[in-house]
C-alpha cells in the first residue's frame, strides 16, 4: 500500500516535476519569438484575445472528446474569472506596456521576481509551502543569475522609467498571486484540462470586448494565411498545452516551484538563440546560467540532503 503524505508535508520537486517545469519554460521561452512575428501584423490586445480565445476553444474540443464537463457553479466560475484576470489579462497587459519604456533585459529581470512574490504569499497562506532558508537562498541565487546572464547593461536603466518598471513588477506580483490562488482550485476536484479551459475561457470573455473597443475590427485585416497559422500555433501550443502543464505542475509541486519557470525562461531564450540563430554564448551568460542552476539545486535540496547524509555517516 503506497505511503500517504502528511497533509501539511512540504511540497518537493521530483523528477517528473522538473521535466514539466523545463518543458513549460521551453514552451513559454519560445513564445517570445512567435509573439514578435505576430505583432508585425496584429495589435497587442487583439493578439492576446485571440491567443486565449483559440486556446480556450481548443481545450473545450478536447474536453468534449474526453466527455469532461465543467460544473455550473457560480463559485467555480467566479474563481475562473479571478484566475483569468490575475494570470492572463493583468500581467499580459502590464508586461507589454512596461516593455514600451524599458529594455527586454530589464523586463526579464523584473519578471524573474515572480517566484519571490509567490514564495512570500504562499509562505503566509499555504501550510505546505512555508518559507525556509534554503528556499530563500535558492530564489536569491536564481534572481542574481538572471541579472548576470542578461548583463549589467540591463541594470543601468534601473530607477528610470519607474512607472514602466512598476508595471512589470505588478505583473510578477499578479503571477505570484495567481499561482497561490490556483492551488486553492484543488478543492473543486477538477482535472488540469478543465482548470485550464475555465481560466482561458474567463480571460477570453474579459479581453475580447476590450480588444474590440481599443483596437477595432480592422485589426483582423492585417494577418495573412501564414500569419494566422502562427497565431493558431501560438494559441494551441504556447497557451492551451502550456496551461495544461501549468495546472498539473501547480497541483504537484506547489505555487513557488511552478513560478520558477520565470527564472528558466531567459535560459531557454539564450540557448535557443545559440542553437537556432548561431548566436555565441558570452562568459556572463554561462556564469548567469550556472548561478540559476545552483539556485534551483538549493531549492530542490537533494544535493544538500545527500551531503548532510554523507557527513552524518562519516561521523
Amino acid at each position: 500500500m503506497p505511503a500517504v503524505a502528511a497533509p501539511n508535508a512540504p511540497v518537493r520537486m521530483d523528477v517528473q516535476s522538473w521535466v514539466m517545469l523545463i518543458t513549460l519554460a521551453a514552451v513559454w521561452g519560445s513564445t517570445f519569438v512567435l509573439v514578435e512575428i505576430i505583432l508585425t501584423a496584429m495589435p497587442v490586445l487583439t493578439l492576446v484575445a485571440f491567443r486565449v480565445g483559440i486556446a480556450a476553444v481548443t481545450l473545450w474540443l478536447v474536453m468534449a472528446v474526453m466527455r469532461i464537463r465543467l460544473p455550473h457553479s457560480i463559485g467555480l466560475w467566479a474563481s475562473f474569472a479571478v484566475m483569468g484576470l490575475v494570470n492572463n489579462v493583468l500581467p499580459f497587459s502590464a508586461i507589454v506596456w512596461g516593455q514600451t519604456g524599458i529594455t527586454a533585459g530589464l523586463a526579464a529581470i523584473l519578471n524573474a521576481t515572480t517566484p519571490i512574490f509567490a514564495a512570500i504569499i504562499a509562505g503566509a497562506t499555504l501550510p505546505d509551502e512555508r518559507l525556509t532558508r534554503s528556499r530563500v537562498a535558492g530564489l536569491a541565487l536564481g534572481l542574481v543569475g538572471v541579472a548576470v546572464m542578461v548583463g549589467p547593461a540591463a541594470l543601468s536603466g534601473l530607477g528610470k522609467d519607474v512607472p514602466h518598471q512598476l508595471a512589470v513588477l505588478a505583473a510578477a506580483l499578479s503571477y505570484g498571486v495567481a499561482a497561490v490562488f490556483g492551488r486553492r482550485l484543488r478543492r473543486y476536484g477538477l482535472p488540469p484540462l478543465a482548470l485550464a479551459a475555465g481560466q482561458l475561457t474567463a480571460a477570453s470573455v474579459i479581453l475580447s470586448p476590450v480588444a474590440l473597443i481599443v483596437d477595432g475590427a480592422g485589426a483582423l485585416a492585417g494577418p495573412d494565411f501564414l500569419m494566422w497559422l502562427i497565431i493558431v500555433l501560438n494559441a494551441c501550443v504556447s497557451t492551451a498545452f502550456a496551461y495544461l502543464i501549468y495546472f498539473r505542475l501547480l497541483a504537484k509541486a506547489g505555487a513557488t516551484n511552478t513560478t520558477l519557470v520565470t527564472v528558466l525562461i531567459p535560459v531557454v531564450a539564450v540557448v535557443l538563440g545559440a542553437l537556432l540563430l548561431s548566436e555565441h554564448l558570452t562568459f556572463s551568460e554561462f556564469c548567469g546560467m550556472a548561478l540559476i542552476f545552483a539556485g534551483l539545486a538549493v531549492i530542490d535540496g537533494r544535493v544538500l540532503r545527500a551531503r548532510r547524509s554523507r557527513q552524518g555517516l562519516a561521523h
